[in-house]
């Protein structure tokens, strides 16, 4: 066997070359007006998801998360958000996605999505969210936002996402999707 092994790696892309080039175009000088986070907490092969009650994506499954606060960084967010959504404490999560929601007539998101295994607690309601555990192979896309279809399963399959979305009034036109298998433990924040 090589020392050298090779990763996995892949790309994809959707919603027509016109466009994507509109998408690459908004990038540029791009500047996302929040900045969120998301916590995938995974149980063997269970993930827990939330259905939210209020705010952003209310009625929807997701996975609990929120808006960065000044001074805090994106791991402690979404540790904070898990903890006042679900009443669990995250002890330790790994970096699996980067995400640019581009909206053409919206607000602008970047988004940190983690995954952990290890936390203390039991998911309980709040007036925030419902916890609910899933089948990893089960995930109800259809009662999720429309891009979770597209890179979360790569998440879940262990790999590191780095995604672009453009948007108008919540519905996906385009994307370009580029994922990493990642060792266990996920990629550090820089």
């Amino acid at each position: 066997m090589s020392r050298r092994q090779t990763k996995e790696r892949g790309r994809e892309s959707g919603g027509g070359a016109a466009l994507l080039q509109e998408l690459h175009q908004r990038l540029a000088g791009w500047r996302p007006q929040f900045i969120g986070t998301l916590m995938f907490i995974r149980d063997g092969h269970r993930v827990l998801l939330i259905r939210k009650k209020r705010g952003l994506g209310a009625g929807r499954i997701n996975a609990p998360g929120g808006k960065v606060e000044a001074g805090e960084s994106p791991l402690a967010c979404a540790v904070r958000e898990t903890r006042e959504e679900i009443g669990v404490t995250v002890i330790h999560a790994a970096l699996m996605a980067e995400l640019r929601f581009v909206e053409r007539v919206d607000q602008q998101w970047y988004g940190y999505a983690f995954v952990a295994s290890d936390y203390a607690g039991t998911p309980t309601e709040t007036v925030e969210a419902t916890p609910h555990w899933f089948a990893a192979d089960d995930i109800p896309y259809d009662e999720m936002w429309e891009d979770d279809r597209l890179w979360l399963p790569h998440v879940l399959a262990g790999r590191f996402v780095k995604a672009n979305f453009l948007f108008e009034s919540s519905a996906a036109l385009a994307h370009e999707l580029r994922w990493t298998a990642v060792r266990q433990g996920g990629v550090r924040l820089g």
